[in-house]
C-alpha cells in the first residue's frame, strides 16, 4: 500500500498549495490548459485547433512561471508564437480569398505560388496536357489560342481543367508578350485546403462565379444569334463563327483552360 499512500500525500500537498493565491493560480492555469488539450483532441478543423493550442500554451507558461517549472515554461513559450502565427496566417488567407471573390483578383494565392518568366511566343501549356498547376498572370499578355480569349493581368486561369475529372487542358496558352506567370501545384493547394476548409469553400465560390459569367456570356451570344433575321443569310454567316466556339461549353469563352 506504499503507492496509494504516496498518492494521498502528494494530493494533500497540492491541496495545501491552494492556501497560497499564487500557487492556486498556477494549478488553475495548468488544469485549464490540460482541459484545452483534451478538448483539442475532438476538434476537426485546424483554426479552432490552433486557437486551443495557443490558449493551452498560455496556461502552461503561467504555471511554469509560478511553480516554477523551467522545462515546461521554455517549451510552451516557444510553441505559443508558432501557434499564434499559423492561425493568423490562415485567417489572413481566408480574408484574401473572400476579397478576391469580390474584386476578381487572385493576389491571395501569390505568397504560396512559384514565379516563372516566359518570352513572347512561349507556350505555357497545350490543349490535352495534364493540368497539374493552377496559374495567375502577374505581368504581360497571354492568349488562349483555340478561343482567342485574352487573359487579364492578375487573373487566375486554368482552374477548370485543374479540378476536372480528366484534368486535361481544353486550350493552348500562348504568351503574346513577355509574361510573368505564378503557379501553384496540387500538393500545395491541398495543404492549404486541409489546413483551412474555409479557403477551399471560398475557392469553390470563386470558380462558380467564373462559370456563371461564362454561362451568361454564352446566353448573350445565343440570344444575339437568334435575333438575326432568317432573310439575312450573309449577316447570320458573319455571326456564326463567333458563336460556334461557345457551343462547346463554358470553358470555350473563359480563362478556365
Amino acid at each position: 500500500m506504499v503507492l496509494p499512500d504516496a498518492l494521498i500525500l502528494q494530493f494533500g500537498a497540492q491541496l495545501d498549495k491552494l492556501d497560497d493565491p499564487a500557487q492556486a493560480v498556477a494549478l488553475l492555469s495548468a488544469a485549464v490548459a490540460a482541459l484545452l488539450v483534451l478538448v483539442s483532441a475532438f476538434v476537426k478543423t485546424i483554426i479552432p485547433l490552433r486557437w486551443l493550442a495557443f490558449a493551452s500554451n498560455v496556461g502552461f507558461v503561467v504555471y511554469g512561471l509560478i511553480e516554477p517549472n523551467w522545462l515546461m515554461l521554455v517549451l510552451h513559450a516557444a510553441l505559443m508564437p508558432v501557434n499564434l502565427w499559423r492561425v493568423l496566417e490562415m485567417q489572413r488567407l481566408t480574408r484574401r480569398v473572400r476579397q478576391a471573390g469580390v474584386v476578381g483578383s487572385s493576389v491571395w494565392l501569390q505568397p504560396h505560388m512559384r514565379r516563372k518568366r516566359l518570352k513572347a511566343g512561349s507556350v505555357l501549356f497545350r490543349k490535352g496536357d495534364l493540368a497539374d498547376r493552377l496559374y495567375v498572370l502577374a505581368e504581360g499578355r497571354l492568349e488562349l489560342q483555340e478561343t482567342g480569349v485574352a487573359v487579364e493581368t492578375g487573373r487566375m486561369f486554368g482552374e477548370i481543367a485543374f479540378f476536372a475529372p480528366d484534368r486535361r487542358r481544353t486550350a493552348t496558352a500562348v504568351c503574346i508578350t513577355p509574361c510573368t506567370v505564378l503557379s501553384i501545384d496540387q500538393t500545395t493547394f491541398e495543404q492549404l485546403y486541409f489546413q483551412n476548409p474555409s479557403f477551399g469553400f471560398e475557392v469553390v465560390r470563386l470558380i462558380a462565379g467564373r462559370l456563371t459569367e461564362d454561362v451568361q456570356r454564352l446566353e448573350t451570344q445565343l440570344a444575339a444569334l437568334a435575333a438575326v433575321p432568317a432573310t439575312a443569310p450573309a449577316q447570320a454567316a458573319s455571326v456564326q463563327p463567333s458563336a460556334e466556339p461557345m457551343a462547346a461549353g463554358p470553358a470555350a469563352g473563359s480563362t478556365a483552360a
